[in-house]
């Protein structure tokens, strides 16, 4: 029998000058060439990344194809090569993995375009399914973490426990062409590379994919693996910053300091996710290695300043801690990039205006503080990991006319521009058109006022003649209609990091 060959296919969701490495493809790589072959093709470089798909299964024989699916925008673009790919290829499997099939199982498997899904960690799953695949298919039911269809009904086989194992030597990064084209330029240095060294997180927050995907569980690298990785980039590569694509960087201080120490020997520029209370519990000697280590920005999830919100969503930090945070960042010279959810289901305008508050109260505690604003919007309850679930039921949505919100059945439905506004933490279904204009206009006279630091395509003047121009909307609080704000922002193009971030 010939080693099982798999194509692999990133669908387009970002512009090719925001491309980052695959890193979830280039881990399923890694897994599936120990006994088998795999290609990678990305659409963040490969604008045509849809015939090129099809074209390249006219030119080489591939056993099954994974495609990689985040929610939001890459719906639609999952759904279109996957479409091509059935329609020219009817017999070959086509498996979908990643957050959105995680995350939306059923909705997943009721697509004709799709005949498995893979829930959560698919370095195991998938070569086990692709090894039966080319076998005689009876072993699917024993593969954890796989969801299947047979005979019209949708399987679910239990699931399979979060493990990190380390690949021996570096990522195939090679399969990607020449890995120098994934290097961006930043606020952090000219040739950012981006990179993962742990992977989930503790907490169980209720809008939070990695939550559902990890259940608790995180998992941090070998320092020599990370040494290894570093050295690439920096030696080979020519990369002189690393944004660390980490669902939560700073665990636990004891696990967190080898790793920096590996840092602060490379000393580069680097950006990460990070909570409040990890921050605040880092004792000075750890605090040395992270300046030596050169922290650039720390992207924190502040959410809330009501700590009874904080608690519903479980995030399990306070709003004390963010204004400590704020002013701890300040003095280590580590810029705090805090993320906030207005616009909850219940005291949806009292809660927003309150955060527009506890916001200026940031930045008068720290003016460099970064704000990014979401719209708060709840994982549906089928998307909370099983055992989540039966420990907290989470409370029914209402839409703004009092009905239940019904979420999609199907990646078609998902795809619709409304769910990828919810997907993407930018509207709600209980949201009124009054309010949705507040929250717009609060956040044009905000980053006019303060434009990022991220922003290295709008000239310096112009972010200063933005800035006096948006002061006194600032200052009053006068944030209805700004007109004149919206006129030259569409000269100017401010950056909206979350929109686009580093």
């Amino acid at each position: 029998m010939t080693a099982p060959r798999t194509l692999l296919i990133n669908p387009t969701v970002t512009s090719r000058s925001s491309a980052r490495f695959p890193l979830g493809l280039l881990h399923l790589a890694a897994a599936l060439d120990r006994g088998g072959s795999s290609r990678i093709i990305d659409g963040n470089v490969d604008r045509d990344f849809v015939n090129d798909s099809v074209r390249a299964m006219e030119q080489e024989h591939f056993d099954a194809v994974g495609v990689g699916v985040m929610g939001g925008p890459q719906v639609a673009t999952a759904i279109a090569v996957s479409k091509a790919i059935r329609a020219r290829f009817p017999a070959v499997p086509i498996i979908w993995g990643g957050y959105f099939p995680t995350l939306h199982t059923d909705a997943t498997l009721a697509a004709p375009y799709v005949d498995y899904a893979i829930r959560a960690q698919g370095e195991e799953t998938l070569p086990a399914l692709v090894a039966a695949l080319v076998g005689d298919r009876s072993g699917l039911d024993r593969i954890a973490g796989l969801s299947w269809k047979r005979a019209g009904t949708v399987v679910h086989n239990p699931a399979r426990p979060i493990v990190r194992r380390d690949p021996a030597g570096l990522l195939p990064y090679d399969k990607l062409g020449d890995p120098r084209r994934y290097l961006a330029r930043t606020y952090l240095g000219q040739r950012t590379v981006a990179h993962q060294a742990a992977i989930g997180c503790r907490y169980h927050c209720t809008f939070c994919g990695v939550a559902a995907m990890f259940n608790g569980v995180t998992r941090l690298p070998a320092a020599e693996r990370l040494e290894r990785e570093l050295g690439y980039f920096k030696h080979v590569l020519g990369a002189d910053a690393v944004q660390y694509f980490d669902h939560n960087f700073f665990d636990r201080e004891a696990d967190m300091v080898p790793l920096l120490e590996v840092m602060a020997r490379f000393e580069l520029p680097w950006w990460c996710f990070a909570r409040s209370d990890a921050l605040l519990k880092l004792s000075e000697p750890a605090w040395k290695l992270v300046r030596k280590s050169r922290l650039r920005m720390a992207y924190i999830g502040a959410e809330s300043p009501s700590g009874q919100m904080l608690h519903d969503i479980r995030k399990g930090t306070r709003p004390d801690q963010t204004r400590e945070v704020v002013e701890l960042c300040r003095r280590h010279g580590v810029i705090p990039e805090l993320s906030f959810m207005v616009a909850p289901p219940e005291n949806t305008e009292e809660e927003t205006e309150r955060t527009f508050e506890f916001i200026r109260e940031m930045k008068r505690i720290n003016p460099q503080t970064e704000i990014v604003i979401y719209v708060y919007t709840p994982l549906p309850e089928h998307s909370r990991h099983e055992k989540d679930r039966a420990r907290r039921p989470g409370a029914p949505l209402l839409d703004v006319d009092g009905e239940p919100v019904v979420f999609p059945t199907t990646p078609d439905e998902w795809a619709q521009p409304h769910w990828v506004d919810y997907a993407c933490h930018m509207d709600a279904p209980w949201l009124t058109d009054r309010l949705r204009r507040r929250i717009n206009d609060f956040v044009t006279v905000l980053r006019c006022r303060y434009p990022t630091v991220q922003d290295l395509r709008a000239p310096p003047w112009a972010k200063r003649r933005l800035s006096a121009m948006a002061g006194w909307r600032y200052r009053f609080r006068k944030y209805d209609r700004p007109w004149e704000l919206t006129l030259a922002n569409r000269l100017v193009r401010l950056r909206m990091p979350q929109v686009s971030g580093l």
